[in-house]
């Protein structure tokens, strides 16, 4: 391990992932918390008592913060659709940018991102919790493997009860229908919306699992309840070049799936030509289905060890080495999976086929 201690500040807590990401910038060795930052102080205060930030390193203006703490790292975690603005606003003080899910709004915001970032030398990385998940992980070893044949097609469904449901560490939470209808998860120009909050990570995991492949085009399908401005559920199919993958986003899951897996349950099926995978979140097991054995063999998920088992430890190990990040963090795997969300998003709205937005 590097003698060196990695210096991270967290700016903007729109997303309650900041917490999660927070914790693990605590418990790594060779890391500290070199500030935080949020306009509204109240939204930090349980990150600063949790993990003991004292007040000389709580910001109110970003600036300051950068500029005071100079950070080798930045976590950001605002509203989908400012994604870009604040990656644009923090790349020129010279920190690499870690972005919480998803990527971005729209294709041309993701561009703008990869850009303000590649100007300045430093990496861009978008985290997506899902890729840490054992099941998940052993689920793309085994597929790279070739125990089921080559890849056909990816069965994805996710989602949770609700972004207002729960907080940092999955605490469960419950809110006011005037409270729900005043946070950015509800809002159409923040970016809210079950398909721009759960897509990115099927599509970009899919893109994991499909080594890269891009679909030919796409069809998307979403429900909105009248009393909302965006989804609750989505569908999307995407038909590439060995087969048809569907992509389903639901808020409002009859449980969490961290807390009891729901019907139908959270995850992935791969489907190759030799057999099948089922990877469930959460879950200690994965099946798999061949020839030999058609019932579906249970095997259990692999133990991730240093530095791969969490977003934190990965990424600085990355830095340490001067490595770039790669696989679903990566901008280039990350673009794929927004050029099918935005796909996904335009045939949703002119309820028609569409070819891959490029």
């Amino acid at each position: 391990m590097s003698s060196k201690t990695w210096k991270i500040a967290g700016i903007n807590f729109d997303h309650m992932h900041m917490g999660d990401l927070l914790r693990k910038v605590h418990e790594h060795p060779g890391a500290e918390i070199a500030g935080i930052c949020d306009e509204k102080p109240e939204r930090m205060q349980w990150a600063a008592e949790t993990f003991r930030i004292p007040p000389e390193r709580t910001y109110t203006d970003y600036r300051e913060c950068l500029e005071v703490t100079k950070p080798d790292l930045v976590i950001l975690c605002p509203a989908t659709a400012q994604h870009a603005e604040w990656t644009e606003r923090v790349a020129p003080f010279g920190a690499h940018v870690f972005v919480e899910k998803p990527f971005a709004a729209t294709l041309p915001e993701a561009d703008r991102m990869i850009a303000a970032v590649a100007a300045t030398g430093r990496q861009l990385i978008i985290n997506w919790p899902l890729r840490w998940y054992p099941c998940h992980v052993t689920a793309k070893r085994r597929l790279d493997e070739k125990v089921i044949g080559d890849l056909q097609e990816v069965h994805y469904y996710d989602g949770n009860r609700g972004p207002v449901r729960h907080a940092a560490d999955k605490i469960e939470t419950e809110a006011t229908p005037e409270e729900k209808s005043a946070s950015w998860f509800y809002k159409k120009a923040q970016g809210g919306g079950s398909m721009l909050d759960y897509l990115g990570y099927g599509v970009t995991l899919g893109t994991w699992y499909h080594n890269g492949r891009k679909p030919i085009e796409v069809t998307a399908a979403t429900w909105q309840p009248p009393e909302l401005e965006v989804d609750e559920s989505s569908i999307t199919i995407a038909r590439y070049d060995c087969g048809l993958s569907k992509f389903e986003t639901r808020w409002g899951t009859f449980t969490d799936p961290w807390r009891l897996q729901p019907q139908p349950k959270c995850g992935f099926v791969l489907k190759g030509s030799a057999g099948t995978i089922s990877s469930y979140d959460y879950e200690p097991v994965i099946r798999v289905q061949t020839a030999a054995h058609p019932e579906c063999a249970t095997q259990p998920v692999d133990t991730l060890a240093a530095p791969n088992q969490d977003p934190i430890s990965y990424v600085l190990d990355c830095l340490e080495h001067d490595r770039p990040v790669d696989g679903p963090l990566s901008p280039a795997m990350c673009r794929i999976g927004q050029q099918i969300v935005d796909s996904a998003v335009l045939s949703a709205r002119e309820k028609r086929t569409v070819p891959l937005i490029q």
